[in-house]
C-alpha cells in the first residue's frame, strides 16, 4: 500500500460511518422527521434537524440553484482537498485532510439525495448546547480542523527554535 494512500482510507471509513449512522438513526430507530428526539443519556440525544446550509448555517441553500451551487462549492473543496492529500508527505496531516475529505464527501451526497444534510447529534448541559446538532462527517471536519491547526502553530514553532518536530519528542 503506497503512503499517500492512508488519507484515503481514512476518508472512505469516515464517508461510510456518516452514511451508515444517518441511515441508523432515519431507518431503524425511526427519528426522521424534525424534532423527532430519541434520548440517550443525560447530554446526548439524537434529534432530527435538516441543516440547508454549510457550517453554523451559514451559506444556507433555500433555493434549487442555491443547493447545486453549495454542492458544486463543496465538491470544488473536497477536490482541493484530495489533491493536498495525495500530495502531503506528513501521516498525521494525510490522516486530519482525509477527516475532511470523508465528512465532506458525506455530507454533499445528502445535499444532492435530500437537498439538505441531515444532522442527528444533540450535545447539551441543560439548556446550554456548545455546538449546533451535527453528524459524524461534522464532527470529522471539526477535529480535522483542530489537528491541522495545532500542527500548523508547533511546526511553526519547531521552525522558529530551530528545532526539528522528531528532536522536541525524544528529548522531553
Amino acid at each position: 500500500m503506497k503512503a499517500r494512500s492512508y488519507g484515503f482510507i481514512v476518508a472512505l471509513v469516515v464517508f461510510a460511518i456518516d452514511q451508515l449512522t444517518k441511515w441508523w438513526v432515519t431507518g431503524p430507530l425511526g427519528i426522521r422527521h424534525i424534532g423527532d428526539q430519541l434520548v440517550l443519556l443525560p447530554i446526548f440525544n439524537f434529534t432530527y434537524t435538516e441543516n440547508n446550509g454549510i457550517s453554523l448555517g451559514l451559506l444556507n441553500a433555500t433555493t434549487e440553484t442555491g443547493r447545486w451551487m453549495l454542492v458544486a462549492l463543496t465538491s470544488a473543496i473536497a477536490i482541493g482537498v484530495a489533491y493536498w492529500m495525495g500530495r502531503e508527505k506528513n501521516r498525521i496531516d494525510q490522516m486530519a485532510l482525509g477527516l475532511v475529505l470523508g465528512g465532506a464527501l458525506g455530507n454533499i451526497i445528502d445535499r444532492v439525495r435530500h437537498g439538505y444534510v441531515v444532522d442527528f447529534a444533540d450535545l447539551h448541559f441543560g439548556a446550554f448546547r456548545p455546538f449546533l446538532i451535527f453528524n459524524v462527517g461534522d464532527a470529522a471536519i471539526s477535529i480535522a480542523v483542530v489537528i491541522l491547526l495545532l500542527r500548523a502553530f508547533l511546526s511553526r514553532k519547531d521552525q522558529e527554535t530551530g528545532r526539528a518536530p522528531e528532536e522536541k519528542h525524544e528529548h522531553a
